[in-house]
C-alpha cells in the first residue's frame, strides 16, 4: 500500500482528501481569488470580443471598438487591483470615507441637467473624454462595503445591540440606494438592497428586525416595480415570455434560443447567431446566453464554478481572519458580487425578470469591470491576513529571488 494511501481516513475518498490538503494550505483563499478573477476576466474579455464584433461593426464600422474600450477600463482595473492588494489595510481605512462621499457627489451629479447621460432609460452615467462613459453607482457599491465593514469593525463590542446595527448604517446606505432609484436603475438598487441584508445578517441581526428589514424592501421594490408600467410588463413577462414574444419576452426568448443551440459542446467560439441582432445586449446583460451558444453547457457550467470556487475563498477569508475589518470586507465583496452575479444568471435563465445588470467581470461595461477588478485586489488583501498567509507569501517570494540569482551565475 502507498504512503499516500495509508494516511489517509478510512472511507475517505482520494480525491477529497486531495482537496482537504490544498485548502488546508495558507495561501488557499489568495490563489482561489487570484485565480478565478482572473480566469473569469479572461473568459471575459474574449467572449466580450465575440459577442460584441458585429454590432461594433455596425455601429463603429470597427469590429474592434468595444473590445478595445473594455481592455482600456481592464488595465486600469488590473493596475488598481495590484495598489489595492499591496495597500495597507489601515491606509484604506482611512480613504473609504472620502471615496463614499465622492461616490455620492458623482451620482448626485448625474441629476445636473447638461452633465447626466440618460442611456437606455437610466439616467445613471458622466461623460468622459474619448466617447467613454462613467456610472458612479457601480463605485458606489464598493463603497458602501467598504463603509459598513469600516463601520462594524469599529462598534466590534456593540453589536450585541439592535440600535447599533441599525444605526446609521441602514439610513446611509438606503440613501445610497434611494439616489440610485431615482436614477431608474432598480437593478443596482437591488444589488445595494442585497449587500445591506446580507451584512445585517453577518453582524447577528435578531431574527424579528431582521424580517422587518427585508419585509420594508420587498415592500419597497414592489412600489418602484408597480409605479413604472414597463417594470410591471417586464414582471408580468417572465412569468411567461410567450404571451408577448415579439416585445416583451423577446430578450428572454432569444436568450434561452441561444441555449438550447449551443446544447452541450457549443457552436464555436465566435459561432452565435443571436449576436448578429436578434439578442438585444448581447454583449452586456446577456453575455451569458452567448456563452451557453458558444461554449455550451460545459462553458456555462466553467462559469459556476468560478463564481462558486471565488465565493468559498471570501467566505474563508471572513471566517479565518482574525481582523474584525477583514472579515466584514471579505463577507460584504461576496455578498455583493455573488448576488450581482445571482441575478443575472436568474436573468438570463428565465428564473428571474429581466433588469439591466452585468455580469460581473464578464459583461461590457467599463465602470463595472473597473470597480470589481479593484474590490478582488481588496479580497486578494483581506486573504494575506490569514494564519500563515504573509509568511507563505514571503517564502515564496525569497525562493524566486533566490532562483533569479542562480540563472545570473
Amino acid at each position: 500500500m502507498s504512503t499516500t494511501a495509508s494516511r489517509r481516513p478510512p472511507g475517505r475518498p482520494a480525491i477529497v482528501e486531495a482537496t482537504r490538503r490544498t485548502l488546508d494550505r495558507p495561501l488557499a483563499s489568495y490563489q482561489l481569488v487570484l485565480g478565478t478573477s482572473g480566469l473569469l476576466l479572461g473568459l471575459g474579455l474574449i467572449m466580450v470580443l465575440s459577442a460584441s464584433s458585429v454590432y461594433a461593426y455596425h455601429r463603429f464600422d470597427n469590429s474592434f471598438a468595444v473590445i478595445e474600450r473594455q481592455g482600456l477600463f481592464a488595465v486600469a482595473g488590473v493596475i488598481g487591483a495590484v495598489i489595492a492588494a499591496r495597500m495597507p489595510l489601515s491606509l484604506l481605512r482611512k480613504l473609504i470615507r472620502p471615496f463614499l462621499i465622492v461616490s455620492v457627489l458623482l451620482i448626485a451629479a448625474t441629476f445636473i441637467p447638461g452633465v447626466g447621460m440618460e442611456i437606455n432609460g437610466n439616467r445613471n452615467w458622466l461623460p468622459l473624454p474619448g466617447s467613454l462613459q462613467l456610472q458612479p453607482s457601480e463605485f458606489a457599491k464598493l463603497a458602501i462595503v467598504l463603509w459598513i465593514a469600516d463601520l462594524y469593525a469599529r462598534r466590534q463590542r456593540r453589536l450585541g445591540s439592535v440600535k447599533s446595527i441599525i444605526i446609521p448604517m441602514v439610513p446611509v446606505s438606503c440613501g445610497v440606494a434611494a439616489l440610485v432609484v431615482g436614477q431608474r436603475d432598480l437593478g443596482t438598487a437591488l444589488v445595494l438592497f442585497a449587500v445591506i441584508v446580507g451584512m445585517l445578517w453577518v453582524v447577528g441581526l435578531p431574527g424579528k428586525p431582521m424580517g422587518a428589514v427585508v419585509a420594508a424592501f420587498a415592500v419597497v421594490c414592489v412600489f418602484f416595480v408597480a409605479i413604472e408600467q414597463e417594470r410591471v410588463t417586464r414582471m408580468l413577462s417572465f412569468l411567461n415570455p410567450l404571451a408577448d414574444p415579439d416585445r416583451a419576452g423577446y430578450q428572454s426568448i432569444h436568450g434561452m434560443m441561444g441555449f438550447a443551440r449551443g446544447g452541450f459542446w457549443g457552436v464555436g467560439l465566435g459561432g452565435s447567431r443571436q449576436k448578429w441582432g436578434a439578442l438585444p445586449e448581447a454583449h452586456t446583460d446577456f453575455i451569458l446566453a452567448v456563452i451557453g451558444e458558444e461554449l455550451g453547457l460545459v462553458g456555462s457550467i466553467v462559469v459556476l464554478v468560478l463564481f462558486a470556487l471565488f465565493a468559498v475563498a471570501g467566505i474563508r477569508t471572513a471566517t479565518r481572519s482574525g481582523d474584525a475589518f477583514v472579515r466584514h470586507t471579505a463577507a460584504g465583496i461576496v455578498i455583493w458580487i455573488m448576488s450581482q452575479a445571482i441575478i443575472n444568471i436568474g436573468m438570463v435563465l428565465g428564473l428571474l425578470p429581466v433588469i439591466g445588470i452585468p455580469l460581473p467581470l464578464l459583461s461590457y461595461g467599463g465602470s463595472s469591470l473597473l470597480v470589481t477588478l479593484v474590490s478582488c485586489g481588496i479580497l486578494l488583501n483581506c486573504a494575506t491576513t490569514e494564519p500563515g498567509a504573509r509568511r507563505a507569501l514571503e517564502a515564496g517570494k525569497t525562493r524566486r529571488q533566490r532562483r533569479a540569482a542562480a540563472r545570473k551565475r
